[in-house]
């Protein structure tokens, strides 16, 4: 449902040649690196217009916008139809079955049922 834009792999430049460097993404600072220019048939750099659709913006891949829920007062003010449940990290594993069983009756998606270190 959600159809979101393809964007390249941005990695570190040299960073597949040279053991050291770790891949994620830095941005290339040398007065002479035609990365950092921009030159054509270098590799892409992270730029704002590879930004998701405002529509599509904080959207889980069900297609259901996230709703993070600390107690059982925030299930009753969830569209079961439109949003999916998340659960907050902070709650302990007593109020999360409450809000899991709760949240089945109310035929609401939780996104996090359990933790793993619960």
């Amino acid at each position: 449902m959600v159809n979101k834009k393809k964007i390249p792999d941005f990695t570190r430049w040299t960073s597949k040649s040279r053991a050291a460097l770790k891949p994620a993404w830095r941005k290339p600072r040398g007065i002479n690196s035609k990365i950092r220019r921009v030159f054509g048939g270098k590799m892409k750099m992270p730029s704002v217009s590879y930004g998701a659709n405002r529509d599509l913006r904080y959207v889980h891949p069900s297609g259901k916008m996230e709703v993070l829920v600390y107690t059982m007062k925030d299930l009753e003010k969830v569209n079961h139809d439109k949003q999916a449940v998340r659960i907050a990290a902070a709650v302990g594993k007593k109020k999360r079955m409450e809000i899991i069983k709760r949240s089945e009756e109310m035929k609401l998606k939780v996104l996090n049922p359990m933790r793993k270190s619960v």
